[in-house]
């Protein structure tokens, strides 16, 4: 499963390359800007500047929304995009808007909360600064879930999709320890391209594509309760989708024409 889902992941982003570097500038511009006004308003007055950066991070989450709706297209082969980031934005807005409190608690425990209690220099100020870590830890597993699963089970609210986000991670705990190393490689590939490619749309389709072909297992073992978890007949699931990708070489990427 694991290797089928680095050659979707990759011919995903391939596919739809212009679209992602077109949302990724978005991203950039976007950012660039919101952390320029959050450090020219947080020079004179601290309240502002981290009000500023709570704004940017919410105003990011929204957009979010947005790119998830096109991620969802482009993980089905679908090409919509523009209309699908409008839509997306509108029909997201809830779930952007709890994504972006997790976000802002997540930074606030790690930059502020953590040191308060470590600073302590005592047994109990470090216990209560390791349960932390270890939450910090649990969210970072869990938010690449949030939106594919948001778009995966639209009926649900947004705290129901973060508590599922829990239970993919309880149960899925190799994969995601896999996933967070792909993370951390496409998240350097795009340090040094400048957040261009894969960049954030980019991770959000991988992880769209992860949630897509656990999705299979899920529903493999919800008409199978007597199945085995640890023996999924991942060929047989993921013939339609292996399919789809077909087979695909290096020069059929470069000169499609000819194939």
């Amino acid at each position: 499963m694991i290797g089928f889902f680095i050659k979707k992941a990759f011919f995903d982003g391939w596919d739809n390359l212009i679209g992602l570097v077109l949302f990724n500038i978005g991203y950039i511009v976007s950012m660039f800007v919101l952390f320029w006004l959050s450090m020219t308003a947080g020079q004179n007055n601290w309240v502002i500047g981290y009000g500023a950066l709570i704004l940017s991070i919410i105003l990011v989450s929204i957009l979010m929304g947005g790119t998830a709706a096109v991620t969802h297209n482009y993980s089905n082969y679908q090409h919509d995009a523009w209309a699908a980031f409008r839509n997306g934005v509108k029909r997201n807005i809830r779930h952007s808007l709890l994504f972006s409190l997790i976000l802002i608690l997540f930074f606030a425990n790690l930059f502020l909360i953590i040191p308060f209690y470590a600073s302590f220099g005592s047994i109990p100020g470090y216990i209560i600064a390791v349960i932390l870590i270890w939450v910090e830890v649990i969210i970072l597993f869990s938010l690449p879930y949030y939106f594919p699963l948001m778009n995966l089970l639209p009926g649900d609210r947004a705290f129901k999709t973060a508590k599922k986000c829990l239970l993919i991670v309880g149960g899925n705990m190799g994969f995601t320890l896999f996933y967070l190393l792909y993370s951390i490689f496409c998240l350097a590939v795009s340090a040094f391209t400048m957040g261009i490619v894969p960049g954030l749309t980019g991770m959000q389709l991988a992880a769209q594509d992860a949630m897509k072909l656990l999705m299979y297992k899920y529903d493999y073992l919800e008409e199978n309760p007597d199945a085995d978890m640890k023996h999924i007949p991942w060929d047989d699931l993921l013939y339609d989708e292996k399919e789809k990708v077909g087979p695909r070489s290096l020069k059929s990427m470069i000169f499609p024409w000819k194939y």
